[in-house]
């Protein structure tokens, strides 16, 4: 059965910087969008990560280290519940849609390891899946486009509105909406069944990751070494 004639739960973060091995979570969202597009569930935490939130986090996301600290739930009991409540939703078959999932799943694994809570992968038995990534989908489907491709950018194209952006649960909802529109758009990625979209991801995603690489050697940063492992950078 295709990935668009059914449910999809959609995952966002907002943290403290890019370092999946360093930063921190602030904010998380899990939204569940039904195959006719209304919004049936959805969970949002607030954290305080432990560390300052940086100004230039801050300025993004709009979370500051006193807020996080006043009004956050604490960092450990937090990421316990995000990992097992991503688990469950994975456990049920239902993809996972998550924008850059490569950053945001391996954060998530990083802060389990951070607090002693078993990862997504751990209480799954294997690794994520089934995820659907609209950035590797839409660099997957449209690789020769022009243009940024961050979320902001894929929804004016696709015409999805994204209100509130950098809102975990905002960015999580319209990644949902714009990966169905690439589906809608682009049939053969639409008609796959979920496990196999999601194998072909892997492909894709260590393809693009070894043509960044590739450019990066030619030009201004030839030791460059770029992650090819997808959903979940393994831990070091």
């Amino acid at each position: 059965m295709s990935w668009l004639g059914g449910p999809l739960v959609a995952f966002d973060l907002e943290t403290t910087g890019t370092d999946v091995e360093s930063d921190r979570i602030v904010t998380a969202a899990l939204v569940r969008l039904e195959a006719d597009g209304a919004v049936s569930r959805e969970r949002t935490w607030l954290i305080d990560p432990g560390v300052a939130v940086p100004e230039q986090a801050s300025a993004i996301h709009g979370i500051s280290t006193d807020h996080a600290r006043r009004h956050g739930v604490p960092a450990a009991a937090a990421i316990e519940e995000i990992a097992g409540a991503v688990a469950e939703v994975l456990r049920s078959g239902t993809p996972l849609v998550v924008m850059n999932a490569r950053y945001d799943l391996s954060l998530l694994d990083r802060e389990c390891g951070r607090y002693g809570a078993e990862s997504v992968s751990e209480r799954l038995g294997e690794a994520p899946s089934p995820v659907i990534d609209p950035l590797v989908i839409d660099k997957h489907v449209d690789k020769y486009r022009k243009g940024k491709r961050a979320l902001q950018a894929l929804c004016a194209h696709y015409g999805v509105p994204l209100d509130d952006a950098h809102d975990a649960r905002a960015d999580a909802l319209a990644a949902a909406r714009v990966v169905r529109r690439m589906g809608e758009r682009h049939q053969p990625v639409g008609l796959l069944p979920p496990a196999e979209l999601h194998d072909l991801q892997i492909g894709a995603a260590a393809e693009q990751s070894a043509s960044l690489q590739a450019y990066l050697r030619r030009t201004a940063n030839p030791t460059a070494v770029v992650e090819q492992a997808w959903p979940v950078i393994p831990r070091s």
